[in-house]
């Protein structure tokens, strides 16, 4: 059980004037009304009637209805015995009592899902039904955008370009596009270069290039 639920059970019980076990099994047997005890997968849970008719229609309030029909036994303290995991009992208990879907550490959305069903929570059921469907459609730390630019540039301005880059730009590619110029006797080679860096817009891969450098890489392709 529980540090709250045990908490809840000992309130209840001083006021009602139980102390013994005997009366302790009596008064969950047939001594309160409206304080229900149930035994999930042998983990005591200690709930009201009041917690359990936020959804009427659920399992669980029509199983304590006095007029049930549902058929459950009981243990030798009155519980309800349910055989469910009682680890993903919580959530679903919890949201009965405050309208909120709280998942534990270590607890699968899946596994929730399965408990609400079962119990016919149908307001549970479409809350973890939506974070399962954030949780699938969530983007990945690897589909990160960029931008892409691709540079003309002369032989000897290379090494200072990529060195000088900035602002995120990280260099992808250089293709050799041959000798396009001549300065005296001496010829001097062209690239294209091309950079990336992250882009941080939800809009599609976006390329950006100049007429110029479309038509050299084209001529750098078919080399």
């Amino acid at each position: 059980m529980s540090i709250l639920s045990s908490w809840y059970e000992k309130v209840n019980m001083a006021e009602h004037g139980v102390n013994s076990v005997d009366n302790k099994q009596a008064f969950f047997k047939n001594g309160n009304k409206q304080w229900v005890k149930l035994n999930v997968g042998g983990t005591y849970f200690l709930t009201t009637k009041t917690t359990l008719a936020r959804d009427p229609n659920s399992f669980l309030f029509r199983l304590v209805q006095e007029d049930s029909d549902l058929i459950s036994d009981k243990d030798d303290t009155g519980a309800y015995l349910i055989d469910r995991d009682p680890n993903y009992f919580s959530p679903v208990l919890n949201y009965l009592r405050h309208g909120k879907l709280v998942i534990n550490k270590g607890l699968a959305e899946e596994g929730i899902l399965e408990e609400a069903e079962f119990y016919n929570v149908a307001e549970l059921i479409t809350l973890v039904k939506e974070r399962i469907c954030h949780r699938d459609n969530r983007p990945s730390k690897d589909s990160k955008k960029h931008v892409y630019r691709v540079l003309q540039c002369h032989e000897d301005e290379l090494t200072q370009m990529v060195s000088t880059m900035s602002d995120g730009w990280k260099f992808e590619q250089l293709v050799n596009i041959g000798s396009q110029y001549n300065y005296g006797a001496d010829e001097h080679a062209e690239f294209l270069c091309v950079v990336s860096r992250e882009y941080g817009a939800p809009e599609g891969i976006e390329v950006e290039h100049s007429d110029r450098a479309k038509v050299l890489q084209q001529k750098g392709s078919r080399m």
